[in-house]
């Protein structure tokens, strides 16, 4: 087909638009229950299979070695054969990994299942990404954005909350993470759902040609060459998450042993980072599209995280108060320590992924988005290791919560770096103002 004979298609309609937003986004709900399944039976690992805390920290590093091998080629790959078939492929590849660490019969199939887990689940994510970056443009892409983080983080919100809706479940550690099969199965039905609408109604951003368009030639020097505003929002994501997810893959237990708290109040303390992000990263999104100034958004972010690591380690926990909707309660240090870490968990990505759209080529999307993860990989992949290997050096437990104490200066520290790359991109958007 010749440029005059090429048909233009039309853009999407709302409707389209919000169905794609929605079907991604349960996708990525599955993703992320899957994933995060695995938190609320770090005791049961402990006491049932009799695992430490650095095989514990391991099963999380097993995730992100998978997914550094895979993130590059995988962002090329999406780029070049399309979101259609990626979403799918990925999504598949999640049910089976959650399903192996479900059937686990020891430790080393427990470390495959979540090696799987991290070959399909963080491409799923960049693959869900740059499909909601072609969809949306404009003043909804933040705010679209941050529907899908809200959806995806009530994934992750659901599997803290199971230790109560799915409490007899907790016999064993196996069960829970059965359930996360299944609900990691809804994804995938989710991701068939999209792939067909997205081969019936080709466009996907408003004047696309109706016919593919090859993507480009493969030059690994020009493919990741990226500026510097790039970069330092790469630095800022691995730190930040680098901080954060580690940190959610041991908190329940923190605070259960380091506390006292109870497994029900400790899931539900665990939930408030996911649940506060799913009420504030929409609002944050549509504030950042409409006032702009995202690098100050993700500067006041950072500063914001500095002190809650060494709060919940060292401030008295203070009286128990009840929440909403529930008969639990929780000491209000803890509480107050999740909801401003849940703000931060809401403001930071609800800027920072968007904020990639504005900076690349839309046919590098891919590459751009997978190259962040990647990046953000390789500090989410260290650090459970480092803070398994605190928590077991300083012997840490119910009878030396003070051995707990390191891991959290760790996290601290990684909260100063973030706050530098967060100044430095600040002071460069300040000079290109």
């Amino acid at each position: 087909m010749t440029p005059a004979e090429t048909v233009l298609a039309p853009p999407p309609t709302a409707a389209q638009r919000w169905w794609v937003l929605l079907l991604v986004s349960v996708a990525m709900f599955g993703n992320y229950y899957a994933y995060d399944a695995l938190n609320p039976v770090v005791d049961l690992l402990r006491s049932q299979r009799g695992l430490d805390y650095g095989q514990v920290g391991m099963l999380s590093t097993a995730y992100n070695i998978a997914a550094l091998l895979v993130l590059l080629v995988g962002g090329y790959a999406i780029d070049r054969w399309g979101t259609r078939r990626a979403i799918l492929l990925f999504a598949a590849i999640c049910v089976a990994a959650a399903a192996l660490t479900a059937a686990a019969p020891d430790y080393p199939t427990l470390v495959a299942g979540r090696f799987l887990l991290g070959i399909g689940a963080e491409p799923l994510i960049v693959a869900a990404t740059t499909v909601l970056a072609k969809w949306f443009s404009g003043r909804e892409l933040g705010f679209a954005f941050g529907l899908n983080l809200s959806i995806s983080r009530l994934g992750s919100a659901s599997t803290d909350w199971s230790t109560s809706f799915a409490e007899p479940l907790y016999a064993n550690w196996q069960d829970p993470l059965w359930l996360a099969t299944g609900v990691a199965s809804a994804g995938l039905v989710a991701a068939l759902l999209y792939a067909r609408m997205e081969r019936r109604n080709v466009p996907l951003t408003a004047g696309e040609a109706a016919e593919p368009v090859a993507a480009e030639r493969l030059r690994l020097r020009t493919l990741y060459a990226f500026g510097a505003a790039y970069w330092y929002i790469v630095a800022l994501c691995v730190v930040f998450y680098a901080a954060v997810f580690p940190f959610r893959t041991f908190a329940i237990d923190y605070f259960q042993q380091a506390h006292g708290v109870d497994r029900e109040a400790a899931g539900l303390l665990s939930s408030l980072l996911p649940m506060a992000a799913i009420v504030a990263t929409p609002l944050f999104g549509l504030w950042a599209d409409r006032v702009g100034k995202r690098a100050l958004f993700m500067l006041v972010g950072t500063l914001a995280m500095l002190p809650l690591f060494l709060a919940a380690a060292y401030l008295p926990p203070g009286p128990s108060v009840g929440l909403p909707f529930t008969t639990v309660a929780v000491p209000l240090t803890l509480l107050l320590v999740m909801l401003v870490l849940g703000v931060v968990f809401s403001l930071i990505p609800a800027v920072m992924w968007p904020a990639v759209a504005y900076l690349v080529d839309e046919r590098r999307l891919g590459s751009a988005y997978s190259l962040m993860t990647f990046c953000q990989q390789v500090g989410w992949a260290l650090v459970p290791l480092a803070i398994g290997a605190l928590n077991d050096g300083f012997a840490a437990g119910p009878q030396n919560t003070a051995g707990y104490a390191p891991g959290m200066w760790f996290y601290t520290g990684l909260s100063v770096v973030g706050l530098y790359f967060a100044w430095r991109l600040w002071r460069l958007e300040a000079r290109s103002a």
